[in-house]
């Protein structure tokens, strides 16, 4: 009864990934609802305002009538109960990880205010630059050549997205930051001094893919409109009228990151969706004609992951794109240090089947870089972790991974002394300092997702760290 009820909407979830307080005070009063079942004094519309109780009622997430009847049910509960641990484990790192003397790090300040709240990063080598936007609406530019920052567009709400494309840039306004079903995003067009919002209202669009799909010479929008219980992946295509029209591509919530690549040799760009949220997933969607789309889940994640990124890299050198990623988001109902957080590779075996083979533990892993950054012809990764353990480990909450040996998956980790000025969410990699090597970014977001050590918190308020620019000392730029 478990693998069938549970894996109606997604994966098998793993009875042992969660504790017996988190099934029954978290999951399970939220599962039931999701089968028409009243769980205790569990209410699924509590706090919610009349519009968007409305919008779920109409996506019928909670049925009227039960799937399951009271016996079952009572038998499901049981089960799972019974058989979930008191606690979990440890995370167990392979290796004790040591301070890293690769890169040199320079805290940015963008601002004199107390506290960081970049929810957007992209570094744009065309003019040595970096984007930024914040919770506020503000999209700055930093020049590393001048290091001097400027705004250079505004919104109402928190800048999630930006994309420059011959004389039109569009900002993507995520609308309503926290979880809802209200949809109030928008993407905005800029060309010379013109700003117009796109018609089309989005349900809390986090990413936008600018590119020619069809190669007609006009570009497509791929929007991951992450929603939170319902939500899509939209594209968005001029007619021949020149307005842009919608289409929807996947229909569930929780798409994060889109890119655009040839999967199957076939001359059209194909797109690989990253979906975090419900049934989490890796999706290909084959372009077919007249931009329709076939979709196929390559690879699906337990519901409880929490995966947030990934990166298509062809890691072992034979010609395809292997992908890797990283779960940890822990800002959810089942706040716990989980033991399958971290990085993980995934092999492609030329037809886009996917085998993972190399997994790296990591509390809270949120977002990573790669690159061969000590030039030595092998993929290394730097990985951020916004949720890490910080009573226990801090110091986690960044690690580089130098690839020792690509064919044996052997990663020697390293920490940076310097991670806890601020809390990380976001990361872009880059030659800065126009030496010949890669750099990295970090940019803070201080909000606050989960319990911090009081001390740890103050401190990110007195050092204003907006940035921290991780200098690679690999190639030292002449003087």
């Amino acid at each position: 009864m478990f693998e069938t009820q549970c894996a109606r909407c997604h994966i098998s979830p793993d009875i042992n990934h969660l504790p017996k307080d988190l099934w029954a005070n978290a999951v399970l009063p939220e599962m039931g609802a999701r089968m028409g079942i009243k769980e205790g004094n569990f209410k699924p519309y509590k706090g919610m305002g009349f519009e968007e109780m409305e919008i779920i009622h109409n996506s019928a997430i909670y049925p009227f009538i039960p799937s399951l009847n009271e016996a079952d049910w009572k038998i499901l509960k049981e089960y799972i109960i019974s058989n979930a641990p008191d606690s979990l484990p440890k995370i167990k790192v392979r290796v004790n990880a040591k301070p890293q003397n690769r890169f040199r790090s320079h805290p940015i300040s963008l601002d004199t205010l107390a506290g960081s709240f970049i929810t957007f990063l992209k570094y744009q080598s065309e003019g040595n630059r970096l984007w930024a936007g914040d919770i506020g609406g503000n999209l700055i530019e930093y020049g590393f050549d001048t290091a001097e920052s400027q705004t250079i567009g505004k919104t109402e709400n928190a800048i999630v997205d930006y994309t420059v494309r011959d004389t039109v840039s569009y900002i993507t306004d995520i609308g309503i930051l926290n979880p809802s079903e209200l949809s109030s995003g928008k993407i905005i067009a800029n060309s010379g001094n013109r700003q117009v919002a796109l018609p089309h209202i989005l349900h809390r669009p986090v990413n936008n893919l600018v590119v020619d799909l069809n190669n007609d010479g006009s570009d497509e929008m791929v929007v991951s409109e992450f929603g939170n219980l319902i939500g899509s992946l939209s594209l968005l295509s001029l007619d021949e009228n020149g307005e842009y029209k919608k289409s929807i591509l996947l229909g569930q919530p929780g798409s994060t990151r889109t890119i655009a690549k040839d999967m199957d040799k076939d001359g059209q760009l194909d797109l690989i969706v990253l979906t975090s949220q419900g049934d989490e997933s890796i999706t290909i969607l084959y372009q077919k004609e007249n931009l329709n789309f076939s979709a196929e889940k390559v690879i699906r994640f337990s519901p409880i992951y929490g995966t947030s990124w990934f990166e298509m890299i062809d890691y072992d050198g034979d010609g395809d794109d292997d992908i890797v990623t990283v779960n940890g988001d822990n800002a959810d109902k089942t706040y716990v240090h989980k033991p399958y957080h971290g990085l993980r590779l995934y092999l492609n075996d030329g037809n886009n089947v996917f085998t993972e083979v190399f997994f790296y533990p990591l509390n809270g892993a949120t977002r990573f870089v790669v690159n061969d950054f000590d030039q030595d012809g092998d993929f290394d990764f730097a990985v951020i972790s916004t949720f890490p353990d910080y009573e226990n480990a801090p110091e986690l909450a960044l690690v580089y991974l130098e690839n020792v040996d690509k064919t044996s998956y052997n990663f020697k980790p390293f920490t940076f002394k310097e991670v806890n000025l601020s809390r990380w969410f976001l990361m872009d990699t880059g030659d800065f300092d126009l030496d010949g090597d890669q750099d990295i970014i970090l940019s803070a977001l201080t909000y606050s997702f989960t319990p911090v050590p009081p001390a740890l918190s103050n401190a990110w308020n007195e050092t204003k760290a907006d940035l921290l620019f991780l200098e690679n000392t690999l190639i030292v730029k002449d003087q």
